[in-house]
Order: C-alpha cells, then sequence, then structure tokens
C-alpha cells in the first residue's frame, strides 16, 4: 500500500510538472522565436556581404576579372589563350591569380546557400572552374616543351644531361632530360632533394625526359556536385509564401479600391474644376497607410520565410542519405571513404624535343606542330622485344606536403583517365618514412598520383567541449583517437587554436589565421584535419545516431547560450534513445579559467522538452529520472534559466547574431551529438 501511495504522489507530480509545462509553453516558444530571429538576420547580412564583395572588385579596379560575370572570365581565358611563348616562371607567375579565381568560384559555390542558387549559375561556375583548371595544366605543358627544347644548352657538366627544379608556394616542377643515354645512368635523383626515380635500361638508352609536376591543389579529382535537395523543399516554401504574397498584394489593393471609391463618392459633391485642379487632400491618408503598413507585413513575410530556409538548410546538413550514390568498381577509390590529401603529382615520360641548335649567332630550333608529346611507357606492342620484363614497375621517390598530416601511412593513388576515377592497382612496393616525410613506391605506368587519406579517421570522436572565451568567444575541442583540435569561434570567423598529436603540440600553417566558417573548414579538411562529416558518412563510421530535427534544435539552441554557457560530451548520449540528447552544461561567464573539475549539470533534450536529469557522469546506470526541485521547459534557453545568473542571462540576450550563427554552423559541421 506504501508503495503503491508513492507511485500515486509520484504521477500526481509529473502530471502537474506537464500541466505546468504545457500552460507556459506557447509563451516560452514565442520567446524562443524572437531569440532565433538572429539567423535569418546573419543569412541577410551574408547576403550583403556576398554582393558588397562583388561591388569592392568593381571599384577595386586592379584588373582581374570578377569570376562569378561570365564575360569577364570568358575575356579572361581568351586573351590568355592567346599569349604564347610563356616561360615556366612566367606560367607559374599567372597561375596564383587563376588558382584565386578559382578557389573564389569554388567558394561562391559553398558559401551560398542552394535556396540562393540558380542551376544556370551552378553550371556557369562549375564551366569556368573547368575551363581554368584545364587552360592552366595546358600552359604547364606548353612552357615545360619550351624548357626541353633548351635542354641542351642547361645540360649538368658532370652527368651531360639537364635537370631542373623551379618551385613555388603552390607548384614545383622536377624535370630530366636525357641528352647523353647512358645505359649505367639510372638512378635519376634531383640536386638538394631525395624525389628522384629509378628508371629501366630502355628508357635510359631512349631520347625521353622525366617531368614531375607536383601542384599542391587538385584539380584531377571531378567537382563535387552541388546539392539540389534544398532547392526541391525550399520551393514548395517558396510557393507557398508566393501565394500568400499574391494574396496579401490582392487585399492591399482591394483596400486601396474601396478607399478610392469611398473618396470618390464623398468628392462627387465638388465642383469638377476643383478636383481638376486640387485632388482631395485627405486621399493622401490611405496612400500612405497603403505605403506603410504592407511594407511592414511584407517585411514580416519575407523574415519568416527567410527563417524557414534557413531551418531547412540546416537541417539538410544533418539528413542521412539513406543508399550509396554510387557502384564502385575493383581497386577503384571510394571517395565518399578517402580523400586526396597534398595535392597531385603528374608524373610523365615525355619525348624529347628537337633541341636548339647554334647557327650564325642565332639559336634555330624545329617546333613539332603537335607539341609535347608522351612516350608510350610500356609500348601497347611489345612484340619486337626479347623478354617480358623489358619494361618493369618504375621506381617512384616523392616528398610529402610539409603541411598536410596523415594519421596512418598514405595510399598510393593512380588516376585511370579512362574511367575517370582514382585506382590503387598497378601499384607496389609501398614504403613510407614518415620522419623524413617520403613515400617510395613502383608504378607500372606513368600519370597523376595522389595520396588519399580515410576521410574518417578521426571518427567517431572520443569527446568534445564548447566553452566561452571572451564576449562573442568561444573554444571548441574535439577530441579524437590521434588528435586533439581545438577552434576558436568569434563574430563571424574561426581560427585553429591548436592540435595535438599524442599529447605533443603539432604546429600548423593554419594556426592564428581567421577564416570565415566555409573557409576554415574547406581548409582544415585539404591539411587532413577532417573532423566534419557528410551526408554519407554513416555508411563508413559507426554513429550514435539522432532524430536530425532534434540535433538540429539542439545545436541552435546550445549557439544561442554558448556566451555564457559550457557545453560539454556525456557517456549517457549513447545510451539515451535517438530521439533525445543528452549533455553536459555549466554556466562559465566571460575570462572565467577553466577549472580543473568543475560541477556539471546533465541535462536531456528531445526538441520539444528540456529537462534535469538526477543522475550524474559518474552514476552507475542511466536512468532518466528528474532531478528533485526541477520542472520541464519547452526550450534549453529557459532550462537553464532556472539556474542562470543575471550577468549570464544578460550575455545571452546581448550575443552578436553572426557569433551565434558560426556557433551554430560549426556544431551542424561537426554534428557532435551524432558522430561522438
Amino acid at each position: 500500500m506504501e508503495r503503491l501511495e508513492i507511485k500515486r504522489i509520484e504521477k500526481e507530480k509529473w502530471q502537474q510538472l506537464e500541466a505546468k509545462d504545457l500552460e507556459r509553453r506557447n509563451e516560452e516558444l514565442e520567446e524562443l522565436c524572437l531569440l532565433e530571429g538572429c539567423f535569418p538576420e546573419a543569412e541577410k547580412l551574408k547576403r550583403d556581404i556576398r554582393l558588397l564583395s562583388q561591388w569592392k572588385h568593381y571599384i577595386q579596379c586592379d584588373g582581374s576579372p570578377d569570376p562569378s560575370i561570365s564575360q569577364e572570365i570568358n575575356t579572361f581565358i581568351s586573351l590568355w589563350k592567346e599569349e604564347t611563348n610563356e616561360t615556366f616562371e612566367e606560367v607559374i607567375a599567372k597561375s596564383k591569380l587563376v588558382l584565386k579565381l578559382i578557389d573564389k568560384l569554388k567558394l561562391i559555390l559553398l558559401e551560398t546557400p542552394p535556396y540562393d542558387l540558380q542551376d544556370k549559375n551552378v553550371i556557369q561556375y562549375q564551366g569556368s572552374i573547368l575551363e581554368l583548371q584545364e587552360l592552366l595544366h595546358h600552359k604547364f605543358n606548353i612552357a615545360t616543351e619550351i624548357l626541353l627544347r633548351q635542354a641542351s644548352t642547361l645540360a649538368d657538366l658532370d652527368s651531360g644531361n639537364m635537370e631542373k627544379v623551379i618551385q613555388d608556394e603552390n607548384v614545383t616542377l622536377y624535370v630530366w632530360a636525357n641528352l647523353k643515354k647512358n645505359p649505367r645512368h639510372r638512378s635519376v635523383r634531383f640536386s638538394e632533394t631525395q624525389v628522384g626515380f629509378e628508371i629501366p635500361r630502355i628508357l635510359a638508352t631512349s631520347d625521353i625526359a622525366l617531368r614531375l609536376l607536383h601542384t599542391r591543389y587538385d584539380h584531377v579529382t571531378p567537382l563535387h556536385p552541388v546539392p539540389t535537395a534544398l532547392q526541391e523543399r525550399t520551393s514548395t516554401i517558396t510557393n507557398i509564401a508566393g501565394e500568400e504574397d499574391k494574396n496579401l498584394e490582392a487585399a492591399i489593393s482591394e483596400e486601396f479600391q474601396d478607399e478610392c471609391k469611398q473618396q470618390e463618392n464623398e468628392s462627387n459633391s465638388v465642383h469638377e474644376e476643383e478636383i481638376q485642379v486640387e485632388p482631395p487632400g485627405d486621399i493622401e491618408v490611405p496612400m500612405s497607410l497603403v505605403q506603410e503598413e504592407p511594407e511592414a507585413t511584407k517585411c514580416d513575410l519575407e523574415m519568416k520565410l527567410l527563417s524557414e530556409t534557413v531551418l531547412a538548410a540546416q537541417l539538410l546538413l544533418l539528413e542521412n542519405a539513406h543508399e550509396k550514390p554510387y557502384f564502385f568498381e575493383e581497386k577503384e577509390v571510394d571517395l565518399c571513404q578517402f580523400m586526396t590529401l597534398g595535392g597531385v603529382y603528374h608524373l610523365d615520360i615525355l619525348a624529347l624535343p628537337p633541341q636548339c641548335k647554334p647557327m650564325k649567332g642565332w639559336m634555330i630550333v624545329e617546333i613539332l606542330t603537335e607539341g609535347l608529346q608522351k612516350y608510350k611507357y610500356p609500348p601497347e606492342t611489345t612484340e619486337d622485344f626479347e623478354t617480358e620484363n623489358a619494361f618493369p614497375p618504375i621506381e617512384v621517390v616523392l616528398e610529402v606536403h610539409e603541411n598536410v598530416i596523415f594519421f596512418e601511412d598514405p595510399v598510393v593513388a593512380r588516376w585511370d583517365a579512362r574511367g575517370k576515377h582514382w585506382k590503387t592497382d598497378g601499384i607496389s612496393n609501398v614504403s613510407y618514412k614518415s620522419e623524413e616525410r617520403l613515400i617510395t613506391f613502383s608504378l607500372e605506368t606513368f600519370g597523376p598520383v595522389t595520396l588519399i587519406q580515410d576521410t574518417h579517421i578521426n571518427m567517431p570522436y572520443q569527446s568534445w567541449e564548447l566553452r566561452p572565451l571572451d564576449v562573442n568567444q568561444v573554444l571548441l575541442t574535439v577530441t579524437t583517437v590521434f588528435t586533439e583540435i581545438q577552434i576558436q569561434i568569434k563574430e563571424n570567423l574561426c581560427m585553429l587554436a591548436s592540435i595535438n598529436l599524442n599529447n605533443k603540440k603539432h604546429s600548423s600553417i593554419l594556426e592564428g589565421k581567421w577564416m570565415t566558417p566555409v573557409s576554415f573548414i574547406t581548409a582544415l579538411k585539404e591539411a587532413g584535419l577532417n573532423i566534419f562529416p557528410t551526408g554519407h558518412s554513416h555508411f563508413y563510421v559507426v554513429i550514435n545516431y539522432k532524430i536530425p530535427l532534434v540535433e538540429m534544435k539542439a545545436y541552435r539552441q546550445m549557439a544561442l547560450l554558448s556566451s555564457a554557457f559550457a557545453f560539454g560530451w556525456s557517456r549517457w548520449n549513447t545510451l539515451c534513445d535517438s530521439k533525445k540528447v543528452v549533455f553536459k552544461v555549466r554556466e562559465h561567464l566571460t575570462k572565467e579559467e577553466p577549472i580543473e573539475n568543475p560541477s556539471w549539470t546533465l541535462l536531456m533534450f528531445s526538441g520539444d522538452r528540456a529537462q534535469r536529469l538526477k543522475i550524474d557522469e559518474y552514476s552507475e546506470t542511466f536512468s532518466e529520472a528528474l532531478k528533485e526541485e526541477t520542472e520541464f521547459h519547452s526550450t534549453l534557453y529557459h532550462m537553464v534559466k532556472d539556474f542562470a545568473s543575471e550577468e549570464a542571462k544578460e550575455k545571452i540576450r546581448s550575443s552578436n547574431y553572426q557569433f551565434i550563427d558560426s556557433v551554430c554552423h560549426m556544431l551542424v559541421s561537426t554534428r557532435l551529438l551524432s558522430y561522438s
């Protein structure tokens, strides 16, 4: 009887709490809606910044084209095609501008939300990127041919062969011309480097040149398609909003016509001449009302539409694809599972062009109409050769880019020009010296080569923490099996604060550089520090699946509170079901030093209900029991208000909306609640 009575009392308390929560639910959601108005405001500002950047480029008048304007970029491409006889150094100098234009176009495609991108613009931008990439590589080929024509005049005195290294921040050229054709000279090493080749006898006695063109960028891998799912989703919202807008305009028009008719009826008694000379003064009042009230209504409608669209865009980032997008051939690299790092090594065996010859004070050279030709190795037919071993694999030694982190030995992949994908066949005897950053392998046939790493090597995360640092500034720490990455976020910028590898600090060129969230995420991925899942990552990582809508609501509300509260990983998040998330939270005011053993509060959130849990991080078993003397709330904001100081509440209310949007963007991009 006592047990039943206790249950009855507990049930009554629970029902009272639910009733109280239901009673104030609308009020709390309305207040949250006002706070979340920062997201569409931030989106409007980003639109303005994108427009302002075009204007800044226009008034700068530096001679460079605006890549988003097709006429300008097409003119630039046409004029550069007409330029001839450019040296390799001149092409490298021009490549800086070309790479900048390509990066601008890629950034436009990444930063512009899908609902603001028209299909024709996407096609235009991607077409311009491909044209610039192809033209740049074509120019490098022409410049290589011009350099090889002068090979005899640049020959080394000791070996009699030509060796040249031209280095830049984005490109390094290694070229060797076989002028002496000495069968014993089969080891090619470029001076002051360990980069080189071990070539077979048949190449050592042929009129060939070996070229290694290392580009720090990857212009070989096909461009990723721009997601269009959001366009389909938001088109419905846009159509509804459009209909509402038309209905609003029709209602305003009818109201205005009624006003005018009323004014006409009232003014019928006035003399016709007076009407012609001076219209009735009181007709100005409804006109001003028509101008002001609809403007306000339209503005509210626009903000509501933008708010829903931004919400849809954030939700799309969290929704998982239900099936793999592609069937992969044997030995083909799955670019959803692996990513290229450190750029591309273009390995080529080239037919040595006719050499310059001095004649009566002139340099005469035969110019082949077909241009730079590749030497076929192995040849298509090998009937004329005695043994099958006449064409053994060529040993290659490459330097790994110093600014790229490989957490495991890199995998070597070659480009299959026919299938348009990376493959791992035809490559053998791979060895990697991590201290010297040298990779050695044997290659059956030359072509573009790259190094790949598992995209999800740092997933799932072991833990994470989001902590305020200063006014509108936070520190996000993500701990993985291999590393601890710290990211600072302030206003609309992000910065890599530090990297720890095996409990040792690792330096990176990205440290101390403030970038917009999209640029920052791209830079981190290119450095090998990928902590940003994609829509297909759940196929390759065991994740702690959470309902996308619940997860997204949690990130938005955490971002709203991030200026005054610290959040952290909880082991109980893996034990609650997919409809709920559990994390730690504590008040953390500006300039407060981190505490060794801080006192955390455990919160559970289901998207429409937040509650404090009775258990703590060290409890033996998981329980959803409510902490004594606490209540339910519809939002995280109202939940933490129960134990927040006035100073913390004020910091939340006065937070910069760009800062909140950037924090939310980083949380949505890392998906901490599902991938840890």
